[in-house]
Order: structure tokens, then C-alpha cells, then sequence
């Protein structure tokens, strides 16, 4: 982590507004204007774009993705223009909380895969980068999604080191855990063998 070297005041200032930002349920707001139905009733109840693939809505998926990483991203980018690096990780680490735990939805948010993605790509662009190409990778070779997210999110601590951003490491390795935490019902299909595959058939 960066000094804490912005004022108090600051610092919950963009606790705050990265939570808000994160917690904007865009998955649900896309799918009520295209009028496909309450995301929550359909499939995993998951506000994330995966869920909203199974829609059979390819746009409002693509759209979802965008646009949840990109709320983590202008989360840190806001932060680091008004104050530092300090409140950038603070607001980045906030929008992707208010994506897991929204306070709109009961606290029943999404698993954060693509905001985590988006809040490390501006707030170490490098490490983010290096991040989603080992989730392609990984999702190419074991052409399971859940599984790609996991290996992208417990590696990109070891990014942050080689790629000499040390002051992100705890960041990526909190915001890894949480990743974890929010998979479980995956990981436990990965143990079981049952972790559906990309592109193939459902049940």
C-alpha cells in the first residue's frame, strides 16, 4: 500500500463515492431496459455478465462487462485526480466492495470478476493487463470461466512484484480473497468436477 498522505476527511471521501459507484447494479439496469426480466429470477441470480449471457443477450452481456470494469476504473481515476495514489486504492478497493455487497440489493451483488479487472488496470495498468491476459490464457487451456478468474485473481499479486509495483500488492492479494470468497459455490463445483464449461451445454 501507498503512504496514507491525503487528509482524513479525503480519504472517506473516496471510500464513500467508490462504494456508490460500484454498487450501480448495471447488469440489472441493462436488462430492465431491454426488457428481459429481473436478472435476480434468472439463472444464478448473479448481477454479472455471465449471468446476463443467459438472457441470450450477447450485447447486454458485452455491455455489463464494460461497463462493471469500467466503474472500478474511473472509481481509481477520480480518486487520483483529486487527491493520490493513497485515495485511488482506497476508492478502487470501495467500487469493487460495492459491486460484491451492493446496499440497493440487500448486499447480494455480483463476484466481481470484472471490476476487479478494471480497477487494477487503471490503477497499474501493467499488472492489469498482465491480469487479464492470464485470465484469457487460463480460460483458453481450461475453458472454464470460474476457474480463469480464480487463477487471473490469486496471481496478480505476483504480477504486482514483477512487474515493480510492490505498493499494489496487498491490494491484489485483499481484493484475490474476497474474489475467492465470492466463487465458493464454484470452487466447490470445480472440486466436484461439475464447473460447467465455456460453450458447453447447460445442466
Amino acid at each position: 500500500m501507498p503512504g496514507m498522505e491525503s487528509a482524513l476527511v479525503t480519504l472517506i471521501a473516496a471510500l464513500a463515492g467508490g462504494y456508490l459507484l460500484g454498487s450501480i447494479p448495471f447488469g440489472m439496469v441493462i436488462t430492465r431496459l431491454l426488457g428481459l426480466g429481473d436478472l435476480r429470477a434468472i439463472g444464478s441470480g448473479n448481477i454479472g455478465a455471465t449471468n446476463v449471457l443467459r438472457t441470450g443477450n450477447k450485447a447486454a452481456a458485452a455491455a455489463t462487462l464494460v461497463l462493471d470494469g469500467a466503474k472500478g476504473a474511473v472509481a481509481v481515476v477520480i480518486a487520483r485526480l483529486i487527491a493520490g495514489e493513497d485515495a485511488a486504492q482506497i476508492a478502487g478497493a470501495a467500487a469493487f466492495l460495492g459491486h460484491l455487497y451492493p446496499v440497493w440489493l440487500k448486499f447480494r451483488g455480483g463476484k466481481g470478476v470484472a471490476t476487479f479487472l478494471g480497477t487494477l488496470l487503471a490503477l497499474a495498468f501493467p499488472v492489469g493487463l498482465a491480469a487479464c491476459a492470464t485470465w484469457l490464457v487460463a480460460a483458453f487451456v481450461g475453458r472454464i470461466s470460474s476457474l480463469a478468474a480464480l487463477v487471473s485473481a490469486a496471481t496478480a499479486w505476483i504480477w504486482a512484484l514483477v512487474l515493480g509495483r510492490a505498493d499494489a500488492v496487498a491490494f491484489c492479494l485483499v481484493l484475490a480473497i474476497l474474489v475467492f470468497v465470492r466463487h465458493a459455490a464454484n470452487i466447490a463445483r470445480l472440486r466436484a468436477g461439475t464447473e460447467p464449461r465455456i460453450g458447453g451445454k447447460k445442466g
